[in-house]
């Protein structure tokens, strides 16, 4: 007999599939450059470097994300905050997420670096200025603070199920952003910690979800058209006594409430990921990750590079 005469056919999800826009790129860049002008006007090459920096990391991100078929990827800058690539696959390769990762901030860093060398020969303010951004930003996304790029990273080296590794990883790199934001005197910096505390109470609530899912022997580690009947409708149940909040409004909702359900049961899954990097890169990799942050500092101290005439200036 078929599984469906056991269980009910779960919900249909429609894929929403949206085309990459650069016209609402541009806006955002617009805005992005409309909104740092109104609160530091007299900050344009500065703004025009950091747009450019940006831009050149985001591609890196959006052009392997093109490359390995990932959908509905789109670029968008956020005033006052950054800029991100958004796109999504139903499975991944562990070497593939690599390197749509670090073709961020790798590039832009040693472009940094070729620019630094290039500042200090021909002696530009401007280029030093702009080399000093590209190194900066990049050398700062490579922190294994989530969510910076190097937290991504950090969390891709894990090669189990870590709902709990996720859930410590996240308050630690809340408290740290909040901590660094005292200490710097940020308040978007610490706003922005506050904030991550929303992604803990999710990443807590997947946790204890998927504990009960364990001891019920449930696979959620699926995409979601490829998940069973009946492991859909035992996650269902579960998120729904996992979920207050959800219990009361199917309680007094008087429609049909599929697509709720169905949404709800796709945030638990885990999207599979093929873990094809061995031990021996990962190794290869830390140490040329810990080698590119510590290269700028290295050709800053030591006698290599001559900035004297540029501090002489300021």
């Amino acid at each position: 007999m078929e599984e469906h005469e056991y269980y009910p056919e779960k919900p249909f999800i429609e894929k929403v599939k949206v085309e990459s826009n650069w016209g609402l790129t541009a806006f955002s860049i617009v805005l992005f450059v409309g909104v740092f002008l109104l609160v530091f006007n007299d900050q344009l090459q500065f703004v025009l470097f950091l747009i450019l920096v940006l831009f050149i990391h985001e591609m890196g991100h959006y052009a392997f994300m093109k490359l390995y078929k990932y959908e509905n990827v789109r670029m968008l800058f956020i005033p006052l905050m950054g800029a991100f690539v958004q796109g999504s696959k139903d499975k991944y390769s562990q070497k593939q997420s690599f390197i749509v990762v670090s073709a961020g901030p790798f590039p832009g860093l040693y472009l940094g670096v070729v620019l630094l060398v290039l500042s200090s020969i021909y002696k530009f303010d401007w280029l030093v200025e702009l080399s000093f951004l590209f190194l900066f930003l990049n050398v700062v996304n490579l922190l294994p603070i989530d969510p910076l790029d190097g937290g991504q990273l950090f969390k891709l080296m894990v090669n189990r199920r870590r709902d709990l590794f996720l859930l410590v990883f996240a308050l630690l790199s809340s408290l740290t952003l909040i901590g660094f934001g005292f200490l710097i005197n940020s308040w978007m910096m610490i706003g922005f910690g506050f904030i991550m505390a929303i992604k803990i109470r999710s990443i807590q609530r997947n946790y204890i979800i998927r504990k009960k899912l364990d001891q019920l022997n449930v696979n959620y580690i699926s995409t979601y058209e490829e998940l069973p009947n009946r492991s859909y409708a035992l996650i269902r149940d579960v998120v729904i006594d996992e979920t207050p909040a959800l219990k009361k409004y199917l309680e007094i909702s008087e429609e049909s409430n599929d697509e709720v359900l169905a949404s709800h049961v796709n945030s638990v899954l885990i999207a599979p990921i093929n873990y094809d990097v061995s031990k021996i890169v990962k190794l290869f990799f830390v140490l040329f990750w810990l080698f590119s942050i510590s290269l700028p500092f290295i050709l800053v101290l030591s006698n290599f590079l001559n900035f004297d005439w540029y501090f002489e200036k300021l």
